[in-house]
């Protein structure tokens, strides 16, 4: 229970993170969102604001959505001969329109349809109460609602709220958003992971931190933050020469020269031997000395964020030098990865989201079709031809795109089946 809630928690905050920079920006774009959805599934819980977002709960709790006018399939099908009704407002124009047979309107008027332009007339024409004699053409209010057939209102899309209709400008943020915002989570992770140890392991001083009970460093007498002048004639600088020096001595007698407590002191230590991918390696149980400055724990926000985008860079290299479906993973790999961490505890739980967030971002800034990169990319090519690309083009690229992705992950998904399960 503890890894299934663990893994919920991480992937529905990656997501909703993700999903809220699209949102956010393609509201600052007059761009229309017509819902923005928790979780995936049937509807639990839905309600209307007033700037005009559905805003509902679902029932599966993993991940979320933005549905943004113009995009995909956010158009409600309304077709010649269907049934459905209309609720005026006290102009005469349509404010509510139901397609959905789980809602009944009071009052609203039963409508057969002839034809609806709700992009740039704002109009809806058919048989009121099914009298075929006489054809009734109602204006459709701008900010008119639509209840679906799931049960679910939301906004109509007309052309000027639409996507396309942005500046070319706010569609690139618009899109660059999502995976922006999963940057920025990355870094508040963290520096919330530097706050949670305490400090910022510092991998550049000769001072450790502390030392474990019953170690070979406790029993030569070694204490908490006692700085590393030597060992065995060999300068100790930093944390590297310290675990250079010691990892190739297991077993021998070391002379260590440290300051602790005020002192120069002169220490005999035997490096612990442990086994480490095959190879014999000293051990003497210390660990990192942390820098607890405010600073220093804001700071590795950013450091850290960079060091794990370079490494996340050269993993995505090497998928070209020698590509294997076992350097990829999905929810499978997540799950596992979760399982693992809920055992740690909750410094493992912050750095496995910051980990998976900047995968993320950088995974949907990728260009491929249906991906964030790949709308940024046709974006970036319509302000170059001074046209959007031909509709039917863009839609065929997209799902190209979207098969690539489907297909892929199949197989990822089955190779994580096959690794940690058989």
């Amino acid at each position: 229970m503890r890894t299934v809630i663990t893994f919920l928690i991480v992937f529905g905050v990656l997501v909703i993170v993700h999903e809220f920079g699209h949102f956010f920006f393609a509201k600052r774009a007059g761009i229309l969102v017509r819902e923005f959805a928790i979780g995936m599934g049937p509807k639990i819980y839905a309600h209307m604001g007033k700037d005009g977002t559905t805003y509902t709960l679902r029932l599966l709790p993993i991940g979320g959505y933005v549905r943004m006018a113009g995009l995909e399939d956010e158009e409600t099908d309304l077709s010649p001969g269907m049934p459905l009704s209309l609720e005026l407002d006290k102009q005469g124009n349509v404010q509510r329109i139901n397609v959905s047979k789980k809602v009944q309107l009071p009052n609203s008027i039963p409508l057969e349809l002839i034809r609806a332009d709700l992009l740039d007339e704002l109009t809806i024409s058919g048989y009121v109460y099914g009298d075929e004699s006489q054809e009734t053409t109602y204006k459709v209010n701008h900010e008119a609602t639509v209840i679906e057939e799931n049960g679910t209102e939301v906004r109509i899309a007309p052309r000027d709220v639409q996507f396309q209709s942005a500046k070319i400008g706010s569609r690139i943020l618009t899109n660059f958003a999502g995976p922006m915002n999963n940057f920025i989570l990355t870094v508040l992770l963290f520096i919330a992971l530097a706050f949670v140890q305490g400090g910022v392991p510092d991998y550049d001083t000769n001072q450790i931190g502390t030392v474990e009970p019953d170690s070979p460093a406790m029993k030569a007498g070694l204490t908490d933050n006692a700085e590393i002048l030597s060992i065995d004639d060999q300068q100790i600088s930093k944390w590297e020469d310290l675990t250079k020096v010691v990892s190739k001595n297991p077993g021998k007698e070391l002379s260590v020269t440290a300051v602790q407590n005020g002192k120069q002191e002169t220490l005999m230590l035997v490096p612990e031997e442990r086994e480490s991918n095959g190879e014999k390696i000293g051990m003497i149980g210390v660990g990192l000395h942390m820098n607890t400055s405010l600073g220093a724990k804001l700071l590795s926000g950013f450091t850290q964020t960079w060091d794990l985008m370079g490494r996340i860079f050269e993993a995505l290299g090497s998928l070209f030098t020698g590509f294997s479906l076992d350097k990829l993973g999905g929810p499978v790999m997540m799950y596992k990865l979760s399982s693992e961490a809920a055992q740690q505890g909750v410094r493992t739980v912050i750095y496995l989201m910051a980990f998976l967030s900047v995968n993320l971002g950088i995974v949907n800034l990728l260009p491929i079709p249906a991906f964030d990169g790949g709308k940024i990319l046709l974006n970036i090519i319509e302000a170059f031809r001074g046209k959007p690309l031909d509709p039917e083009k863009e839609g065929m690229i997209t799902m190209v795109g979207f098969v690539f992705i489907m297909v892929l992950m199949i197989l990822v998904t089955w190779n994580d089946i096959s690794r940690f399960f058989f």
